[in-house]
């Protein structure tokens, strides 16, 4: 076994030399060609994720689990692989999230003894599957966020005094570090659904973890994971108030919209770096302090979200021309 402060280090070269021996070797599997809804303009691997999920494996490994949400989240990627090559039917691909998250209730993986707060349960793990999927659109964008969300994680599990928890977290996160020295702006290879639904999934399945073994409360890992979980719902709520086929392809969402209003993807990663480090701090802050002052933290960033969204909003109306939905 590592030593405790190797393990990530570890984590962060198997991550980096797995991706750099794909791309030296041509071994990158399926390639994703640009399309309508696409932010990019040639061909790119998509299969990055596999250099994080190596150093998952890492971390569970060297953790000694947690294994029911490990090894789901290792099923969910195979399936994910095979997707990216094959380009899988969407009711398969939502059958087998659904099964995932049930697996997860069953496997004992749920803080709720209820029913009605189980199904919620369920639901939320696989809206936070999909979700993380569809913020993956942008470069160095869906890495950040597992670096920065993970990386919250493992401190609140350390502070918590749960070293398991706290070395898986820590592992996923230099895994997700040593991706994005692929990945930043210009992308050498992208995340993919092998690592894309994986690190959603996994996102609230250890989230759900932290809070059964008490290490934070419910409000924790959705502040943690909030730059995505906004942007996504919001898009989500505003193309089924417009009447849209949601299950299309699109490009609506926030930082769509920045990379498309002239910010380009460095410029837009760069800036929601800034908004996952500070969702991230807070909410370990947060930790620190009593609920009622922890409950004002929530509301500032409920204003924080409001005013970011209309200024996203406004700049979309001044700088993308022609008919577009902002």
């Amino acid at each position: 076994m590592l030593p405790e402060l190797a393990k990530p280090l570890f984590a962060f070269l198997a991550s980096a030399a797995v991706i750099h021996f794909m791309l030296r070797f041509g071994l990158h599997g399926a390639l994703d060609a640009p399309v309508q809804r696409s932010l990019h303009h040639r061909a790119v691997p998509r299969t990055g994720g596999v250099g994080i999920l190596a150093a998952a494996a890492i971390g569970a490994v060297e953790a000694g689990g947690p294994w029911p949400a490990t090894a789901l989240a290792f099923s969910l990627a195979a399936m994910s692989a095979f997707d990216d090559q094959f380009d899988l039917p969407i009711t398969l691909r939502f059958l087998a999230h659904l099964l995932a998250a049930i697996g997860l209730w069953a496997g004992g993986g749920f803080p709720v003894a209820s029913l009605p707060l189980s199904v919620a349960a369920i639901v939320a793990v696989v809206w936070m599957t999909n979700l993380y999927n569809f913020m993956d659109g942008a470069d160095g964008l869906a890495g950040g966020m597992a670096l920065f969300g993970f990386a919250a994680y493992a401190y609140a599990a350390l502070q918590g005094g749960d070293v398991q928890i706290a070395v898986f977290c820590a592992c996923i996160a230099a895994g997700a570090a040593g991706f994005l020295v692929f990945n930043f702006h210009p992308a050498r290879i992208f995340m993919g659904d092998v690592g894309s639904i994986p690190m959603g999934f996994l996102a609230a399945a250890l989230g759900l973890e932290g809070l059964r073994r008490d290490l934070w409360p419910l409000w924790f890992p959705i502040l943690v994971f909030s730059p995505f979980i906004v942007d996504a719902s919001a898009t989500l709520v505003r193309r089924l108030l417009k009447g849209e086929r949601i299950w299309q392809a699109h490009r609506e969402h926030h930082y769509q919209v920045m990379v498309r209003s002239g910010l380009g993807h460095r410029a837009t990663a760069l800036i929601w770096y800034v908004l996952m480090a500070l969702a991230g701090a807070s909410a370990c802050a947060a930790l620190a302090i009593p609920s009622i002052a922890s409950g004002l933290v929530l509301g500032l960033w409920v204003l924080v979200y409001l005013v970011l969204g209309y200024t996203v909003n406004a700049r979309c109306r001044r700088h993308i021309d022609g008919p577009t939905r902002c």
